[in-house]
């Protein structure tokens, strides 16, 4: 996608009122210590708020202190332990099967390559993005439900796959605000942006946008 001279004044114009409402911290929503809690947690986080994984977060990573001890986990025991983030089922399935990959293939560590994140169980390109951004610091475009919904109002994509999204973002976006493009607009798409009755008239970005 060729992007004509007016339409990247308009994208500049855009990243430079998110960076006046929203800053330009790196912050990362989901609590961990370890790359593997974040890994996790970001598994668990499908269909879930980041508040509800922090709460659980906080007691599962003392039970299961190690990635070994999630590797060795019960199945229907971590099922309970995770049930309150829905689809907990699969969720523990892939989170124990995840462990025992890293253990038993990555040395213990979780990988930067993409490639060898979605060979995981349960790792989807969204989840290795997120670890690509938050632990290796590598630009990287997360496309949640936030990024999608609010990237195609402003015009920046039709499409509503997100692999599709995410590479269309690659295309229009300066490489440095990849990781900041998905911090701003999750905290547009929660506050202002949202599914349903968009705060449109309180919006700062109003006057840029496609939606009507």
């Amino acid at each position: 996608m060729a992007v004509s001279k007016k339409e990247k004044a308009r994208i500049n114009e855009i990243l430079k009122r998110l960076d006046e409402h929203y800053g330009t911290s790196l912050v990362t929503y989901l609590e961990h210590e370890k790359p593997y809690e974040l890994l996790f947690s970001t598994i668990m986080s499908a269909q879930c708020t980041d508040e509800r994984v922090n709460l659980v977060g906080r007691t599962l990573y003392k039970k299961y202190p190690t990635l070994e001890s999630f590797a060795a986990a019960d199945l229907t025991e971590l099922e309970q332990d995770i049930r309150s983030t829905g689809f907990y089922h699969n969720k523990a399935k892939n989170i124990i099967a995840s462990a025992k990959m890293l253990l038993e293939e990555y040395g213990g560590e979780v990988p930067s390559d993409i490639d060898l994140l979605t060979k995981l169980p349960g790792v989807g390109r969204k989840t290795a993005n997120v670890i690509r951004g938050n632990i290796f610091g590598i630009d990287s475009i997360v496309v949640d439900t936030h990024v999608g919904r609010v990237s195609r109002r402003l015009g920046l994509t039709k499409e509503t796959d997100p692999v599709k999204v995410e590479f269309e973002l690659y295309k229009v976006l300066p490489k440095d605000r990849w990781t900041l493009w998905n911090l701003q607009i999750i905290a547009h798409g929660r506050a202002v942006c949202t599914a349903r009755s968009p705060k449109c008239e309180e919006c700062f970005l109003k006057d840029l946008c496609n939606k009507k």
